[in-house]
C-alpha cells in the first residue's frame, strides 16, 4: 500500500518538471539559466533624471523652493495687503519657541527669587521701626494731586501686571483650579482691560515725570546714602536725604523709563503694523557695534514689539514688587505718605532729613514773611 502512494508520487513530480521544463524552452527568450558571462561584464547603464523613480529630479527642485518659502522667501500679490506674499513666516515660531520657553522660564525664575528675597530679608530685617518712635506731629509729603497721579499709576499697573501674568501664565495652572469656561471668561476679561486701562498707565507715567522729576537728578547726597545701603541693613544709621533718596531715585527713573517703554511697544501692538519702533532703534543700536537686522517686515516689527514688551514688563514687576514691600510692609509710616499725604515728623527726619530742612526753612520764611506784613 505504501509503495503504490510513492509510485504515485514520483509520477506526479515527473510531470511537473516536465511542464515547467517545456514552458522556459518555449519562452521567445530561451530559458532563463541567469546572465551570460558577456551581459555580466557589460557595465551597468545609469539612468537618466527622467528614468529616477518618482520623479526625484523634481522633488529635490520642491524642496529648495520649500525651504526658501521657510526661510522667509515672498512672492508678489495684486491685494492691498502685502504681507500674503509670505506663505510661512518662520519667524513667527521662533517668538512662540522664545516666548514659551527662555522668556517665561527666566521671568519665572525671577519672580520666585525676588519673593524669596523679600521674605528672607523680612525674617533677618524685620520691619523697619522709626528709631525715635511717632512723635504724632505730621508733615506733608504728598499734596491730593500728586496721590491720585500715583494710585491711579499703581492701579493701573497692578491691573496691567495681572492680566499680563494671566497670559503667560496662567494657561498652566488656572484652568485645572477654576475650570477651561472661567479660565477663557477670565482671560478674555483681562485682554480688554490690558487694553484700555492701559492709557491710564501711561498717562500716569507722562504726569509722574511732571511732577516729580525736578527732585529725582542724581547728587552727591545719593553717594552716601548708597555706601551705608540706605541703612536698611543697619538700625539706627540714616544717612541724610532730600525729597527722595538714592533708593526712591532707582524707583521713579526705572518707572518712568521702562514703563516709557512698555507704552511705547503697548502702542505699537495696539496699532500693529502702523508703528516702526525697532528698525530704527537697531539702526542707532548698531552705530555701537551690533548687527541687528535694520530691514524689518511690519509683522516682525510686531513680534519684536511683543518679545520687548514681555521682558520688559517682567523687569518692571520685579522692580515694583520691592517697592510695595517697602512701601507697606517693610517699613513703618512709609504708606501714610500715599495714604493721606501726611507723614509723622520723626519718620521725615529719620529718613528724609534734608528735606524737612528744606520745608521747614521755607515755612519759617514764609512765616516772618506774613509777620513783617
Amino acid at each position: 500500500m505504501i509503495g503504490k502512494r510513492i509510485r504515485e508520487m514520483a509520477r506526479c513530480l515527473a510531470l511537473a518538471l516536465l511542464v515547467v521544463f517545456t514552458f522556459n524552452v518555449s519562452s521567445p527568450d530561451g530559458p532563463d539559466f541567469g546572465p551570460t558571462a558577456a551581459q555580466a561584464q557589460a557595465p551597468t547603464p545609469t539612468p537618466t533624471p527622467k528614468q529616477l523613480p518618482n520623479n526625484v529630479t523634481e522633488r529635490l527642485s520642491n524642496i529648495d523652493l520649500w525651504r526658501g518659502i521657510r526661510g522667509g522667501l515672498c512672492g508678489d500679490v495684486s491685494i492691498p495687503d502685502k504681507k500674503a506674499a509670505c506663505l510661512v513666516q518662520s519667524a513667527g515660531d521662533e517668538f512662540r519657541a522664545f516666548r514659551n520657553g527662555p522668556m517665561s522660564e527666566y521671568g519665572g525664575w525671577a519672580l520666585l527669587a525676588v519673593l524669596i528675597v523679600l521674605v528672607l530679608f523680612f525674617l533677618l530685617r524685620g520691619r523697619i521701626r522709626v528709631d525715635a518712635g511717632l512723635s504724632g506731629r505730621t508733615i506733608e509729603r504728598f499734596n491730593a494731586f500728586e496721590r491720585f497721579v500715583h494710585w491711579m499709576t499703581a492701579s493701573s499697573f497692578v491691573v496691567l501686571a495681572l492680566s499680563g501674568l494671566n497670559m503667560l501664565y496662567g494657561k498652566y495652572f488656572l484652568p485645572a483650579i477654576i475650570g477651561k469656561q472661567a479660565f477663557a471668561t477670565l482671560t478674555l476679561f483681562g485682554k480688554y482691560s490690558h487694553t484700555w486701562i492701559a492709557w491710564a498707565f501711561m498717562l500716569g507715567i507722562v504726569l509722574m515725570f511732571i511732577l516729580w522729576v525736578k527732585d529725582n537728578f542724581p547728587t552727591l547726597t545719593d553717594l552716601q546714602w548708597l555706601m551705608v545701603g540706605g541703612g536698611l541693613l543697619t538700625k539706627g544709621v540714616h544717612p541724610p536725604s532730600k525729597r527722595f533718596n538714592a533708593g526712591q531715585k532707582f524707583i521713579f527713573w526705572s518707572v518712568v523709563l521702562s514703563g516709557g517703554s512698555l507704552a511705547g511697544s503697548g502702542l505699537a501692538l495696539l496699532f500693529p503694523f502702523e508703528l516702526q519702533m525697532f528698525a530704527g532703534t537697531f539702526k542707532i543700536i548698531n552705530g555701537l557695534g551690533f548687527s541687528f537686522p535694520t530691514e524689518l517686515t511690519p509683522l516682525q516689527e510686531t513680534q519684536y514689539a511683543l518679545m520687548w514688551h514681555g521682558i520688559v514688563a517682567l523687569v518692571m514687576i520685579c522692580i515694583i514688587i520691592g517697592h510695595i514691600y517697602i512701601g507697606s510692609l517693610g517699613m513703618e509710616g512709609a504708606f501714610d505718605a500715599v495714604g493721606t499725604g501726611q507723614v509723622d515728623v520723626n519718620w521725615a527726619k529719620e529718613h528724609h532729613n534734608l528735606w524737612v530742612k528744606d520745608m521747614e526753612e521755607k515755612a519759617g520764611s514764609g512765616a516772618s514773611t506774613q509777620a513783617a506784613e
